[in-house]
């Protein structure tokens, strides 16, 4: 059996060093590609597919560091060591936080070079092998062992067309996980569909599931397919399952049943080959209890649950998720701003995150907004947490609290009149009324009140 070569891509632009640390590699068995700036070395990983690359600091055009931003983008395992003459404590300090593998000055020592080569081998090795297998999740960040152990179930179970109900707290990613089962999946050249159920409205449930025919309801001025058909053969993605109204459940059961929809209007039954991946950030089983979900939906959707941890249960992600996010800022906001600083990291890593993934990224965008230095202060990440609030609010909550908002401005402009009021709602006078009666308002205190 062949031993698998030790690849590894050097780049620099000073030849005679190239050849110098090209000789030393070669002697000790590594297969070497050189290539003399980062141009000409994102074109050559993508053919050669090494296992380490490592890179000078100060090179025309493209400089290392921009060198390894590019590729962490592409090859976020493969490792990048940077050599340098113009080293600096804050060059160092830059590189590391950004997940540059090693760092080392010139002239190198040989055998310190052999020592991380070997290093950053080992792990590429590994990483390569990983991730040339691993494209299905590429855009969930993670080194924590509870995510890694269930995006590893998670990709057993995309094999298959078994239910999966992914359950975690608002912000904790679980569409990007159920886009990442679409991805592994057999079906991941079909369609994937993803539906909020919180932000469809009742009255349009059905139609918006199953499709309308022509002339079935008023509005209904052509046939409409439905999202169960827009995803027919890949994955259908229903967010926040459990807002969805318990009249659209049992039609919604039936059809997970026989695999058949009607549009509203139909008059024959349609075959669909539909993958079902839900989420919820309530408890189900509570929901089944007070008897606002069914206990056989929740049986037919949950073959398998994922449940997905906070960021509190993965504080091992929070700095990894930090730096990526300001790199995907960064064409946004210029790149001035390349890091943090270690008090800042140490801010962000000691926080409790009731947002979860998203809150980090809103104070990551935050601190990219304001920042006048390269490296984040600590000063300015607690600015930003002192802002974000301390309880962050469910989305039912805040759905509520912008209805309650919204109906009591419009009965303020329209001095109670209800009529007047649904019409600019876009409602009719009925379900305006019912709005009206979940939040408990009485049109008539609103005779005269004033719009401010």
């Amino acid at each position: 059996m062949n031993e698998v070569r030790k690849r590894i891509l050097l780049v620099d632009d000073d030849p005679d060093l190239l050849r110098l640390i090209a000789l030393r590699l070669t002697s000790e068995g590594f297969e070497l590609e050189t290539v003399s700036n980062g141009t000409a070395a994102l074109t050559r990983v993508a053919l050669f597919r090494p296992h380490a690359v490592i890179t000078d600091l100060q090179m025309e055009g493209m400089d290392g560091l921009g060198l390894f931003d590019a590729l962490h983008e592409q090859y976020p395992t493969l490792p990048v060591i940077i050599l340098t003459a113009h080293g600096t404590i804050g060059d160092a300090v830059d590189a590391t936080q950004r997940g540059v593998f090693s760092f080392l000055t010139k002239p190198v020592d040989k055998t310190e070079l052999l020592k991380r080569v070997n290093e950053a081998i080992r792990i590429g090795m590994t990483s390569l092998a990983a991730s040339e297998n691993d494209i299905w999740r590429s855009k969930i960040i993670t080194q924590s062992p509870a995510m890694l152990e269930l995006l590893s179930q998670a990709q057993r179970v995309a094999q298959n067309k078994a239910a999966v109900l992914i359950a975690g707290e608002s912000g904790s990613g679980k569409e990007l996980l159920a886009r990442a089962i679409h991805e592994a999946s057999p079906r991941k050249d079909l369609p994937f569909v993803a539906v909020n159920c919180s932000a469809i409205p009742e009255n349009l449930f059905e139609s918006e599931l199953f499709g309308h025919r022509k002339g079935s309801f008023t509005g209904a001025l052509r046939d409409h397919d439905g999202l169960f058909r827009a995803a027919d053969g890949g994955t259908l993605f229903l967010d926040e399952i459990g807002d969805m109204p318990k009249p659209v459940q049992v039609k919604l059961l039936r059809a997970l049943q026989e695999m058949k929809v009607r549009p509203v209007g139909g008059t024959r039954d349609e075959d669909i080959d539909v993958r079902v991946i839900s989420a919820t950030h309530v408890d189900l089983e509570a929901a089944i209890a007070e008897g606002n979900f069914r206990e056989d939906l929740y049986y037919r959707l949950n073959v398998v649950t994922f449940h997905l941890p906070s960021l509190a249960q993965r504080m091992e992600d929070i700095s990894l998720l930090a730096t990526h996010f300001l790199r995907q800022l960064a064409p946004s906001y210029g790149d001035e701003v390349r890091g943090f600083s270690p008090g800042a990291l140490e801010a962000l890593v000691n926080f409790e995150w009731p947002g979860n993934v998203r809150q980090l990224r809103n104070v990551v965008e935050h601190c990219m907004a304001l920042s006048t230095t390269p490296l984040i202060p600590v000063t300015l990440v607690q600015r930003a947490l002192k802002d974000e609030p301390n309880n962050f609010m469910p989305l039912q909550e805040a759905r509520d609290q912008f209805e309650r908002n919204y109906l009591i401005r419009l009965l303020q402009m329209t001095n109670g009149n209800v009529t007047q009021a649904a019409k600019m709602a876009r409602r009719n006078r009925t379900e305006f009324y019912r709005l009206l009666g979940r939040h408990g308002m009485n049109p008539s205190l609103f005779k005269g009140a004033s719009p401010e």
